[in-house]
């Protein structure tokens, strides 16, 4: 077994063909080491990015997904690093985005301000959905969607849980 010793925070990791990718609280990079030998890789500097919370990897088309805690997404080609884009940003609706997971192309991203989960295509952006969670959710940590099409969200408050939610859908 392998460790890798990190002096920063990290906030993020995620796997793609055989490489780790590792986002750092107020870091503007991406580090990137093999998955086996955790041997570095490379640094991918994301411009803009200032505070990495999450990230994800999507496997159909190759590309990184990083939330920034100042309310955007960015996406990064995993193929072609300097290929970079801010591909989403919050509205008044979402502000402080904080965790990511994804799904046969569809990203889900936890906004525990406001009190919901957002569900966006990672072809075109489009929100597909809204998932509002029940009042006996306070604070959202994460949150993955099941092969069965419902919700799986791990909170805290009043105790910390995990809990499947159902497609609660409003838009």
């Amino acid at each position: 077994m392998s460790f890798v010793v990190v002096v920063h925070y990290v906030s993020g990791i995620t796997c793609l063909d055989n490489k780790l990718y590792v986002v750092y609280w107020s870091s503007h990079t991406i580090r990137v080491f093999t998955s086996d030998s955790l041997s570095k890789v490379s640094v991918i500097t994301v411009a803009g990015l200032q505070d990495p919370e999450d990230i994800v990897a999507c496997r159909d088309d190759h590309q990184l997904y990083v939330i920034d805690i100042h309310s955007f997404i960015m996406r990064v080609s995993a193929m072609n690093p300097s290929d970079q884009e801010m591909w989403l940003t919050g509205d008044s609706e979402v502000y402080g985005f904080h965790t990511l997971s994804l799904r046969s192309r569809r990203l889900l991203v936890t906004s525990p301000q406001s009190g919901s989960l957002r569900q966006y295509s990672t072809t075109n952006r489009q929100l597909l959905r809204v998932i509002k969670f029940p009042d006996s959710v306070v604070v959202l940590n994460h949150a993955v969607e099941t092969t069965r099409g419902t919700f799986v969200i791990c909170h805290g408050e009043p105790s910390s849980a995990v809990s499947e939610l159902f497609s609660f859908i409003s838009c």
